[in-house]
C-alpha cells in the first residue's frame, strides 16, 4: 500500500510508520516537526528503512494538495494535531487551526484528489466531555462507574468540553459525515490513553510517560485532582493492530466510529494505581504534589471496546503489567534525551 501518515513523526505516528515500513508499504510522513522529540523520531525511522518526509503543516491546504499531486495513496492515516487540553485553554485559536481546520484540510485534500483513499482519524475520548451525568462511586481507593460495567459505548452523548474537546470533536464529526455525504471510506477512532516507546510525555499530555520522565529528569510531579481518577490504557502496538484491522476490513466498516482503548480489563488509577507500579520499577519513592482538577477532566473513563472486537476482530494483547515496563525501560534507556533537554535542540540523543 501507499500510505500517507500525517503526524508520522509523533509518538503514535513513528511507531505506526515503523510498522508500515517493516511490512513493506510505501509511506509518506507529513509532519511540521514542531513537537519536541520529532526529529529524534525521524532519525530513528531512517534507521528502520525508506520513507518520504514532507516537513509541512496541515494548516497549509496548498501543501496538502501538493502531496496528493506528487503521490497516489491507498490510505490516509490522520494523526497530526495539537494534543493537550491545557494548551488549548491557553491558546484556543492555535488549537482550532491545528485540530479543526487541519483535519478539514486533510479531508478536503483527500476528497478532491479523487483517489478513493481509506481515511482513518485519531479522535479522543474527550468528545464525551466530563460525563457529569454518569454516577461515579469510589471503591478500593479508585473511582469507578456505578453502572456501565463494560465501559462507555460509542452511543454515549457527545459533549465537547474544553477547546481541545471542541476542536477534536469537530474533526471527529467531519470525518464521520464525509462518509455519509461524500461516500468516503472513513473510520473514526476515539482513543483512550495510549502509551509506549517514543512517547515524549510532558506535564499536560502523555501522563504515563511523563511521570517516568519527570522522575528521571528531576522534575516535580503534580497530580491534578486526587490521583484516584481511572483511565483505560492501551499499549501503542495494540493501537497499531486496530488501525491495520480497519484498513483490512474497510469495505465492512467505512463510516463507523470506534472506541479504541484498553477497555475494562486494562485500567489504571492515575496515581493511586500507577504510582506504586512506577516506584517498584524505578526502585524509589516518588514525591508528588496535588492541584485543582483540570476543566472537563473525567473522574473515570473506560472505553467499551465490544464494537471493535465484533467488527474489527480486535482485542488488546498488552495489559499494563506488560506494556508499562516496556515503556519505562525505553525511557530509562533514552534518559539523556530528557535530562539534557536535547529534545528541544534536535539532538538525536541515544
Amino acid at each position: 500500500m501507499n500510505i500517507l501518515v500525517t503526524g508520522g513523526a509523533g509518538f503514535i505516528g513513528c511507531n505506526l510508520t515503523s510498522r508500515l515500513i517493516r511490512d513493506g508499504h510505501d509511506v509518506v510522513v507529513f509532519d511540521n516537526l514542531s513537537r519536541p522529540g520529532t526529529r529524534h523520531n525521524i532519525a530513528w525511522l531512517e534507521a528502520q528503512g525508506v520513507f518520504t518526509l514532507r516537513e509541512q503543516d496541515i494548516t497549509d491546504s496548498s501543501a496538502l494538495a501538493s502531496v496528493f499531486r506528487d503521490h497516489e495513496f491507498s490510505t490516509v492515516i490522520h494523526l497530526a494535531g495539537q494534543v493537550a487540553v491545557t494548551t488549548s485553554v491557553a491558546d484556543p485559536r492555535s488549537d482550532f487551526n491545528s485540530n479543526a481546520l487541519g483535519t478539514f484540510n486533510v479531508l478536503e485534500a483527500t476528497r478532491q484528489s479523487g483517489q478513493n483513499c481509506t481515511f482513518l482519524y485519531s479522535s479522543t475520548n474527550k468528545v464525551y466531555g466530563g460525563m457529569e451525568q454518569i454516577a461515579i462511586v469510589e471503591k478500593e481507593g479508585r473511582y469507578c462507574y456505578d453502572s456501565y460495567p463494560s465501559g462507555i459505548p460509542e452511543e454515549a452523548p457527545l459533549d465537547f468540553h474544553s477547546p481541545y474537546g471542541c476542536s477534536k470533536g469537530a474533526g471527529d464529526q467531519y470525518v464521520r459525515d464525509y462518509a455519509r455525504i461524500y461516500g468516503m471510506r472513513t473510520v473514526v477512532f476515539r482513543q483512550s490513553c495510549i502509551y509506549g516507546p517514543h512517547q515524549m510525555g510532558v506535564e499536560d499530555q502523555g501522563w504515563l510517560a511523563w511521570f517516568a520522565i519527570a522522575v528521571l529528569s528531576g522534575n516535580p510531579i503534580t497530580i491534578y485532582g486526587d490521583g484516584r481518577q481511572v483511565r483505560d490504557v492501551l499499549y501503542v502496538d495494540d493501537l497499531i493492530e486496530a488501525y491495520l484491522a480497519a484498513i483490512e476490513r474497510i469495505d465492512d466498516v467505512a463510516g463507523q466510529v470506534f472506541n479504541i482503548g484498553g477497555g475494562p480489563e486494562n485500567t489504571l488509577a492515575i496515581w493511586a494505581g500507577y504510582g506504586p507500579m512506577l516506584e517498584k520499577q524505578l526502585d524509589q519513592t516518588i514525591p508528588v504534589e496535588f492541584d485543582d482538577w483540570r476543566p472537563g477532566d473525567q473522574r473515570v473513563f473506560i472505553s467499551n471496546i465490544e464494537k471493535a472486537g465484533r467488527l474489527l476482530g480486535w482485542q488488546p494483547k498488552y495489559g499494563p503489567e506488560h506494556g508499562v515496563p516496556l515503556m519505562v525501560d525505553w525511557i530509562v534507556d533514552n534518559k539523556e534525551l530528557f535530562v539534557n533537554n536535547s529534545l528541544h535542540t534536535g539532538d538525536s540523543g541515544t
